[in-house]
């Protein structure tokens, strides 16, 4: 290697001297069998482990799409610019969601796979430590194995196959895209070469472009489920796990239990959490409402909030939690992480499915419920009741214990009926103990999906002479305008109230107050979680201090200063 200089020489000086004008074909060629030499000497003297930004005005495009004949594209926007798009195409009124990703030729394609085997063999061998970045060590090996096959790729093949390495390797394999997507609420795959359907944001339950033969589509539910830190066979073909994302997968393997394969559900985790700000400018509740939601937790009372799947519940538990006051001790349990608090006192719980078949190591919800009571909470959150743990919740309430779940029924009724009969078995006569019931619906208005809070109800007591549980229904949602209607006086503000000394025109102000900032934040689009938590913090600390800053437009900035 040392003598490579010399070689070089060398060959220049035979060229200079012993060549004629008249051999200018092999001058030609010999010059570029130099330059081939110099090139080969660079790179092994400086192999390329870095890579600048895509150009796309200098390289081109790495997506190249035409739309399939039939059909219409209805709107087309990137998830993962410049390698991915979605295109949403219309036909017959049905729409379809089209993956858009770059292109391999055969050349590409063997490189890929070859790269791709002898990645998992170095990787595997150790060089990926929790101190460095998975994808710069993907990268840095991948562009060395590159250099030792001497592949002559350009840049725009080089990014290309970069991409499908990252996709594959750190992300979700085809499905990435998806996951991608801000759009999306629910990924499903129902079998093997079956296309994959979602729920869209704006285009409600659609088809996609992607589906699954058999052996891909299995090595897809094993590595979500490892993904998941779960494990997933045969003698175990059903999972229920969270992805690190947050995101909620349930999983089942081979043709056991599902028929048409292998099949896996995502209800897809916001990173952004749904904040009140957020459900105001939805219409899910109004804001008179979310300041009466701020008021009573802020004062301990508890609540539940009920509907059917995908209605809202847990967005709007998670949305009014920030209300909870700053340094309260807070214990959550679930089944699956989806509570995100901003939030320094808080224990988050969840539970653990059985070691083995004989349930050894199982942690269930009652588990984590009877713990906490232990735990000293001001503020416990569950995720949701559908077993023994709902008597231990209401136990919970009856003590003292500020609590809120959601649980799956339609109306005040069902909920009633579900807390009084089997598995949950209430005593009627503790059911007095909750304060405020919330139903919650999803339901269609001006021909789009929309999540509304259909009723909010109050718990008053129980009838001495009926048995039956009294309730103040406060607000009702009017779909023939889409608006909320107060229907009389609050009984759990009452008793805030007299808790505190207040008369009427105080908590008339209090609440006016709340509305005020709620209002403010709306007008301002401060609707992150982080800065929610912190004007509610500011807000228990100095209430004055927040009005005014209202007043003056100077609430962000105070909050900013804070960030």
């Amino acid at each position: 290697m040392m003598e490579s200089g010399s070689v070089i020489k060398n060959a220049e000086k035979t060229t200079t001297s012993e060549l004629s004008a008249n051999d200018g074909k092999e001058l030609s060629k010999l010059s570029v069998l130099i330059d081939s030499i110099k090139h080969g000497i660079h790179h092994i003297r400086h192999p390329r482990t870095k890579l600048p930004e895509y150009d796309l005005e200098l390289h081109g495009p790495l997506v190249e799409f035409e739309i399939p004949e039939g059909f219409r594209e209805v709107e087309r926007y990137w998830v993962n610019e410049p390698y991915s798009f979605i295109s949403i195409l219309e036909r017959g009124n049905i729409y379809q969601y089209y993956v858009a990703e770059p292109m391999l030729t055969l050349y590409e394609k063997d490189i890929l796979e070859r790269v791709y085997d002898d990645l998992q063999d170095i990787l595997s061998l150790g060089g990926v430590t929790t101190t460095r970045d998975k994808e710069i060590v993907l990268m840095e090996n991948a562009l060395t194995l590159f250099n030792r096959y001497h592949a002559s790729l350009e840049m725009p093949s080089t990014f290309r196959i970069l991409y499908y390495l990252k996709r594959n390797y750190l992300g979700h394999d085809r499905i990435n895209s998806l996951m991608l997507d801000p759009n999306i609420e629910d990924i499903s795959c129902d079998g093997i070469n079956v296309p994959v359907f979602m729920y869209h944001n704006k285009y409600r339950n659609i088809k996609t472009n992607i589906s699954f033969a058999e052996e891909k589509l299995n090595s897809l539910v094993i590595k979500l489920c490892q993904k998941s830190g779960k494990h997933i066979s045969i003698g175990e073909p059903m999972v229920d796990a969270t992805l690190p994302d947050g995101s909620r997968l349930q999983a089942t393997l081979g043709t056991e239990i599902t028929t048409r394969g292998s099949s896996f559900t995502i209800r897809k985790f916001r990173g952004d959490p749904i904040t009140p700000i957020d459900l105001i400018n939805f219409n899910t509740c109004n804001v008179e409402m979310m300041a009466y939601f701020w008021l009573a937790i802020e004062n301990g009372d508890c609540a539940i909030f009920a509907g059917g799947t995908a209605s809202g519940k847990t967005s709007l538990l998670n949305a009014v939690s920030l209300f909870i006051p700053p340094l309260s001790k807070v214990v959550s349990i679930e089944d699956t992480r989806e509570l995100t608090l901003h939030h320094d006192n808080w224990i988050a719980g969840v539970t653990r499915k059985p070691l083995n078949i004989n349930a050894i190591g199982e942690i269930s919800m009652y588990d984590l419920l009877r713990s906490a009571l232990r735990q000293r909470p001001e503020y416990i959150l569950v995720g949701e009741v559908r077993g023994e743990e709902a008597l231990t919740l209401f136990q919970a309430i009856s003590t003292g214990h500020a609590t809120y779940s959601t649980m799956h029924a339609g109306d005040v009724q069902t909920v009633i009926n579900r807390l009084d009969s089997p598995p949950l078995n209430v005593p009627h006569v503790m059911l007095q103990s909750l304060d405020i019931l919330s139903i919650q619906v999803q339901t269609i208005v001006d021909n789009k999906r929309v999540r509304r809070t259909h009723s909010l109800v109050e718990f008053t007591g129980i009838d001495t002479k009926t048995g039956f549980i009294r309730i103040n229904e406060l607000y009702r949602w009017d779909p023939l305008i889409d608006s909320y209607v107060r229907n009389g006086d609050s009984y759990t503000l009452n008793k805030v109230m007299t808790a505190r000394g207040w008369d009427r025109k105080r908590l008339s102000d209090e609440l006016n107050q709340r509305e005020r900032v709620l209002q403010y934040l709306c007008e301002k689009d401060m609707r992150d979680y982080v800065r929610i938590s912190l004007v509610v913090q500011a807000y228990d600390a100095n209430p004055e201090n927040v009005l005014e800053a209202v007043e003056n437009d100077t609430l962000e900035i105070m909050i900013g200063q804070n960030l």
